[in-house]
């Protein structure tokens, strides 16, 4: 408990860094969000309306001043509202959520899938054909950016072979080209971890002290190697999550996906300043929860570490 409260207070302080840096840097970035609102390229409008406008949201006065206004709404549980859509900024970020949770573990299985049983079998079976064959596959599929592997599966089961829809979000079936490409192109470092740290394992002292007792080979596997083997593939998990989760802006945008990574492609091109405010929050706040629950889980698989920390205590 002690632990979790200290990382919370941590938290705290990386998000009022976070918060003002991110806010200063979205204010300085080109654009006039006040133009995208009243469509000056399109309709005519006077400069008093501009100004009226620019009056009201607040945009004239100095950039700590507009911080402050942010940072009281926000304690009030506020995030503003979308310039653009007029909506609260936490409405838009909560329902484009769950879409992006979707294809997040949509995408995940698929990894797992692929990464696991290939990776376990190519270090059991080290320089056989399963082993070459999996390291092949690891090699290509890190090489092929996601994109490029989405347009070619866009192309082949959508356009060529009409299976799949290409585009959208609707049914399970608009899910399968998004998730493979995304599943594929993180498995294959998956297949690489894995195998390493599963090698790396079996010459370890307690799994040749566990043989030494007579213990089966099958338990040695399950409960000492590839128990041991999955820390760090566990750190690369937690990387994987928080970046699907913030939004798989390429995948989401190549397949017009509305997940929240397209959201904040289109607060940019938009200049919707409380949105893209309120997506970097929202994304660091869901990344640190992910990283306690990834230490959590390192104390659970490996004693040693749990030890240290009653230690140090």
């Amino acid at each position: 408990m002690a632990y979790i409260v200290k990382r919370m207070m941590e938290f705290l302080l990386f998000f009022l860094l976070l918060s003002f840096v991110s806010f200063v840097f979205i204010k300085l970035a080109p654009g006039d969000p006040v133009k995208q609102m009243l469509r000056v390229d399109e309709v005519a409008v006077t400069k008093e309306q501009i100004e009226s406008l620019r009056e009201e949201l607040k945009l004239n006065e100095p950039l700590y001043v507009q911080y402050w206004y942010w940072l009281k709404r926000f304690f009030q549980f506020d995030l503003g509202h979308s310039y653009m859509t007029k909506k609260p900024v936490f409405d838009e970020l909560l329902s484009r959520f769950p879409a992006t949770v979707m294809l997040t573990c949509t995408s995940l299985m698929v990894m797992v899938f692929i990464s696991a049983p290939l990776g376990t079998l190519s270090a059991l079976y080290k320089n056989k054909w399963i082993d070459h064959a999996s390291r092949l596959f690891a090699l290509v599929g890190s090489s092929i950016p996601s994109f490029w592997l989405g347009l070619i599966l866009m192309d082949l089961f959508a356009v060529k072979l009409n299976l799949l829809p290409s585009m959208g979000k609707g049914t399970w079936k608009h899910l399968i080209l998004p998730s493979l490409t995304l599943g594929i192109a993180m498995s294959a470092a998956y297949v690489r971890l894995l195998r390493s740290s599963l090698l790396e394992s079996f010459h370890k002292d307690y799994v040749k002290a566990a043989r030494s007792r007579g213990i089966s080979e099958k338990r040695i596997f399950f409960f000492h190697v590839f128990r041991h083997s999955l820390i760090p593939v566990i750190t690369i998990f937690g990387m994987s999550l928080g970046s699907l989760i913030s939004g798989t802006v390429v995948i989401e945008v190549l397949f017009s996906y509305p997940g929240i990574g397209k959201l904040i492609v289109d607060a940019i091109v938009r200049r919707d300043y409380p949105v893209i405010q309120g997506y970097v929050l929202f994304i660091s706040l869901l990344i640190v929860m992910i990283n306690i629950f990834i230490d959590i889980c390192y104390r659970y698989l490996n004693p040693e570490i749990r030890l240290k920390g009653v230690e140090r205590r």
